[in-house]
């Protein structure tokens, strides 16, 4: 396999695997299955910011590309969305994006603590989850550039509007 493939390159595993996991939402949505099968309502809930009809349509491609699978209640009444042993598998990938971001986005910033091990028992994997106590998100420089150039505006905005009383 040559170290570089084209984007349109179907022989080609990784942009095979790009024209999947490219599309908006695909890795959240997956991230949020490798805790365990969750209902649509609460897997729109867990990924935030994905609309109803985008999140059927994500995990349509992802079912359709063996990553998912939708399990149904034995009463019949709800259903769920699971991942497949190849969705599973995407995992390891996220414990490699976790080490090249602490690696390489976080300079001079506290580290995340490293993914647990996986666990077949998934309460037990949210329950780990849960009781980790680092920070959601550690705010880099970029969102201090940010922060300062709204409070700037915010100033700037209150001083225009106190000389129009």
């Amino acid at each position: 396999m040559p170290p570089s493939c084209g984007p349109n390159d179907l022989a080609c595993p990784v942009s095979r695997a790009i024209a999947v996991l490219q599309e908006k939402w695909v890795l959240h949505i997956v991230h949020a299955l490798l805790d365990g099968p969750r209902g649509f309502n609460e897997l729109g809930r867990e990924v935030g910011g994905c609309n109803p009809t985008t999140l059927t349509q994500r995990l349509a491609r992802l079912e359709e590309a063996g990553l998912v699978t939708r399990v149904h209640d034995e009463g019949g009444g709800r259903s769920a969305y699971a991942l497949t042993d190849a969705g599973a598998a995407l995992e390891e990938v996220f414990g490699a994006i976790r080490s090249w971001s602490t690696r390489y986005l976080h300079h001079g910033e506290p580290a995340l603590p490293a993914i647990p091990e996986r666990s077949d028992r998934p309460a037990e994997r949210r329950a780990r989850l849960a009781r980790r106590t680092a920070p959601a998100v550690t705010p880099g420089a970029g969102a201090r550039v940010v922060a300062r150039a709204r409070s700037e505006h915010d100033t700037a905005v209150r001083a225009a509007t106190a000389g129009s009383d």
